[in-house]
Order: C-alpha cells, then sequence, then structure tokens
C-alpha cells in the first residue's frame, strides 16, 4: 500500500504540471481560435484520438501481466510491439475512412480533411502504451513522469508559437502532433534504458503459446479501451455531427475543465494494476482502500467545481463558451469514475477482463444511443447527462461484480480445509 501511494504520487505529479500547463495551452487555442474554430480543432483531436483508441491494443497491461516471470518481460515486449505493429496497420484503414466520410456527417471544411488525416497518421506511430508498460512493470514511475512531462510542455510551448506565428486551427494541429511525437521519444528513451528491447522477440505466436487464454485478455482489454475512447472522444465526435462545431468546441472545454477526474481515475488505476497483479492475497482490500479515499476526493472535486467552476471558465475560455452547467455534470461523473477506477482494474487483474468489458459495455452504448433525444432535450447538458448516467451504471456494475467474486472466492476456500473422507 505504500509503494502503491508512493507511485501515486509520482503520477500525481505529472497530472499536476499537466493540469496547470493544460490551463494555459487550452486558454491559447480557445482565445486565440474562437468558439466555431476551436469547434473545428476540438473535432480533428477527436478524430485522431478516436482512431488511436479504436485501433490501440491496451498492450502496457500485457507486459505487466507476462513480464514478470523468471524469463522477464522479452516475450511480452515482442507481443506488445507485434499489437503496436497491427494497430497502426488497422488505424491507418480506420482513419482514411473516417476522414474520407466526415463531410457527410461532420462540420468540418474541406480544406481541413488532410490536415485531420495527417494527425491521425501522426497519433498512430506515436503509439507509447508498450514503453509505458515496460517502466509499470518495475515501478518506475519517476522515470515515466518525467517522459510523460514532455507532453504539455511541447504542447504549452507549441500552443504559444501558434498563437503568435500561425493562428489557425492548422498551427494547433501541427502544435499537438509535435506534442504526440515528442512524448512517444521521451518514452522509448526511458524504456530502453530500464529495460533492454530485444525486437528479435517481436511475435504474435509466443505469448499466446505459453499463456492458453492470452488472446481472450488481449481482445477483451482491447474492446474496453475502446468503450472508454466512445465515451469520451466518439461523443464529442457525435455531439458535433448533431449539434454542430460549436457544440463541439464547447463540450470539449467542459469535459476537459469537468472531466480532469477521469484523468485522476486512469491515473488511479493504472498505478494499482501493477500492484493488484503482484499481490493477489490482499488485493480486495487494497482495492477498497482506494476506492474509499477516491470518494472523498471526487466529493471534494466536485464541490471546488460548484464554486470555482464559473470563474475559472470565464478566465481560461472566455464569454463565449457557456458551458458551467454541463461542466458540473462531467465533474460529477468523473466523480463517479474515480470511485470506480480501482474497482474496474480489481475485476481485470483477476483475470475477469471480459466481465469489466460488459459491464462497461452496456451503459456506454445505451448513452450513446440517447445522446441525440439528450441534446435535443437540452443542448450540451443533455450529452453530459448521459455521460453521467453511463458512469453511473457502469461503477454499480463492476460493484455488484466485485461482490459476486468475493462471495465465490468465500463459499469455495472453505471446500479446501475440509478433511479427508474416510
Amino acid at each position: 500500500m505504500h509503494r502503491l501511494i508512493r507511485n501515486i504520487g509520482w503520477l500525481l505529479t505529472g497530472r499536476g504540471v499537466n493540469a496547470v500547463l493544460s490551463i494555459v495551452y487550452l486558454a491559447l487555442a480557445t482565445r486565440t481560435l474562437g468558439l466555431d474554430h476551436f469547434g473545428y480543432f476540438a473535432i480533428i483531436l477527436a478524430l485522431g484520438q478516436t482512431v488511436t483508441g479504436l485501433a490501440n491494443f491496451q498492450t502496457w497491461q500485457f507486459v505487466v501481466r507476462w513480464g514478470v516471470g523468471e524469463d522477464g518481460p522479452g516475450d511480452a515486449t515482442g507481443f506488445a510491439i507485434a499489437l503496436d505493429m497491427l494497430s497502426v496497420a488497422i488505424g491507418l484503414v480506420l482513419a482514411a475512412a473516417l476522414v474520407w466520410t466526415a463531410p457527410l456527417w461532420l462540420p468540418l471544411p474541406a480544406e481541413l480533411l488532410p490536415v485531420a488525416f495527417g494527425y491521425c497518421v501522426v497519433a498512430l506511430l506515436s503509439i507509447r502504451t508498450t514503453p509505458t508498460g515496460l517502466l509499470r512493470l518495475r515501478f518506475a514511475y519517476a522515470r515515466a513522469t518525467a517522459a510523460e512531462s514532455v507532453q504539455p510542455m511541447v504542447r504549452a510551448a507549441g500552443a504559444g508559437i501558434a498563437a503568435v506565428a500561425m493562428p489557425t486551427v492548422t498551427g494547433f494541429v501541427l502544435a499537438w502532433a509535435a506534442a504526440e511525437i515528442a512524448v512517444a521519444t521521451a518514452l522509448w528513451i526511458a524504456a530502453s534504458k530500464q529495460e533492454k528491447i530485444d525486437l528479435s522477440r517481436i511475435s504474435f505466436t509466443r505469448i499466446p503459446r505459453a499463456h492458453p487464454g492470452a488472446w481472450r485478455f488481449v481482445w477483451s482489454t482491447n474492446m474496453s479501451g475502446s468503450l472508454n475512447v466512445g465515451s469520451k472522444q466518439v461523443l464529442i465526435l457525435l455531439v458535433g455531427a448533431i449539434g454542430g462545431e460549436t457544440a463541439a468546441g464547447g463540450f470539449r472545454v467542459a469535459s476537459q475543465l469537468g472531466q480532469a477526474l477521469v484523468s485522476l481515475a486512469q491515473t488511479v488505476s493504472k498505478a494499482i494494476y501493477p500492484e493488484l497483479v503482484h499481490a493477489q492475497e490482499t488485493a480486495h482490500e487494497m482495492a477498497r482502500r482506494m476506492a474509499n479515499i477516491a470518494l472523498i476526493a471526487g466529493v471534494l472535486a466536485v464541490l471546488v467545481t460548484l464554486f470555482f467552476g464559473r470563474t475559472a471558465l470565464a478566465l481560461i475560455a472566455g464569454p463565449e463558451f457557456r458551458v458551467f452547467w454541463t461542466m458540473v455534470i462531467l465533474a460529477i461523473a468523473g466523480a463517479i469514475e474515480l470511485v470506480g477506477a480501482s474497482l474496474e482494474s480489481l475485476l481485470v487483474s483477476a483475470g475477469r477482463a471480459g466481465t469489466a468489458f460488459f459491464i462497461r459495455a452496456i451503459p456506454t452504448l445505451i448513452g450513446l444511443a440517447l445522446l441525440d433525444v439528450a441534446m435535443g432535450w437540452n443542448g450540451t447538458k443533455g450529452a453530459a447527462f448521459t455521460v453521467l448516467g453511463s458512469s453511473a451504471l457502469s461503477v454499480i456494475g463492476f460493484w455488484v461484480a466485485i461482490i459476486s467474486l468475493s462471495q465465490i472466492t468465500i463459499t469455495v476456500k472453505p471446500k479446501a480445509d475440509l478433511p479427508p473422507k474416510a
């Protein structure tokens, strides 16, 4: 538990740096581009993140799960890199299809379509979950935090340059693309210093041969990752498709400020997963403690948003972005996700990645299906309510699944203690 708190501390240090710098580059982007053009910018970013999120495998989990053996992470890393290469190939096809069809359903001008496709390509080539997994496997969170801090620093510097030298959507997209390349390079360098990366061990077959359930775990975690994208980036695209570029821009600002807690939830999840894999005996108690801490932090964060969010929104984005209550609703959803982060990680670490996927999938799909009706009822606030509803249902599902898992464990364990029959 002490190591977990220390590792979360390192990750939160990185998140703190990111939070401060994100205010800088968000303010530069919103005030330079204005509501409409920031909406175009938000749609392009969402396209790139949708493509990488749907195509990308959660390879950091594979490295942590299968890299702890006596042979080290060599085969797990080779399997992860092979999946990364597959992700790039799948992603390029997906990017081409989304950008080619964008004029049919997205409010994106034709001159920005090449920019959107270029950003998708850069995002795919900057996939970095494998080096992140190598660093987490060795609990090198300080090194990972230093490498990941490159991204917000390059974004902030790039946004400043764009605001002065190229105050257009293309200028800001180039700044974000440069940040993607920089952070991926930094993480690969940090991982290679921590662990030797043997490219001769790249293979799709070694890990599945040694671990028969490997492909089932791969597809379950991939689909769970895709659902996380669906609840965020695809949602922004659909908000833009339904409400136009102004709705997409406003919703992205509200999401980035209001759902900072979701990033915190991901931080907790990433820190706790390796600990749960290494210490199955105390996993339930560790997850319970983290959920209690998260509940307190979530309540405090929602209160801060209620009392200071309106002022922060006006100072950062300007008076055009009237999305305060959308931000509050998303903050509540983020607090709920914060509580559920350790529960979801506990399910995955116990080999129930498929269960976690279905618990997340059903509410997410319901929310997306109701998005048009919700926005027709109350605009971006309605969209935020669909996020809140899907988050609440998912976390309730995780909690019920954990209780069921605990009861199964308690029921089965005493049978092993029975005396042998005469």
